[in-house]
């Protein structure tokens, strides 16, 4: 069995990522799922979240804005709605993001509404935590 495998992640404008990794994290629908060398054929909808990867010592994290991965032959595919590495981000402006979902959220008339609320709390949440993990406020 091999010790790596490959993570591409791509975003609609470009190739993100192209590594060979020992391990990766990825935002699931329904919570984080984990990934390693020799991992059972996985095609899964992503949500918006933070995606770990690295080997050894070296880990990386980038947020993304949902999409797919799929998983196969020790290959990972990430397609993403979008991708930012921390630098990238604009704390202050996520934070603004977040308030302003919070906002919609307490005044939705419907369940789209608070869905759609929520979608947004999630992203512009993944944003902060990928901010304050470069700053070493984040766990």
């Amino acid at each position: 069995m091999a010790d790596t495998f490959q993570l591409q992640v791509a975003t609609p404008e470009r190739l993100f990522v192209d590594e060979q990794v020992s391990e990766a994290e990825l935002p699931g629908r329904n919570g984080y799922m984990g990934i390693l060398p020799g991992h059972a054929p996985l095609l899964s909808a992503l949500a918006p979240g933070i995606l770990s990867y690295g080997s050894g010592g070296n880990r990386q994290s980038i947020v993304i804005d949902g999409g797919f991965v799929e998983v196969f032959d020790n290959h990972v595919r990430v397609l993403a709605d979008s991708a930012e590495r921390a630098d990238q981000v604009d704390a202050n402006r996520a934070r603004q993001d977040f308030d302003a979902a919070n906002r919609a959220l307490r005044e939705a008339h419907d369940s789209q509404e608070s869905d759609a609320a929520l979608e947004s709390m999630q992203k512009a949440q993944a944003r902060i935590d990928i901010t304050e993990q470069g700053s070493g406020r984040a766990h």
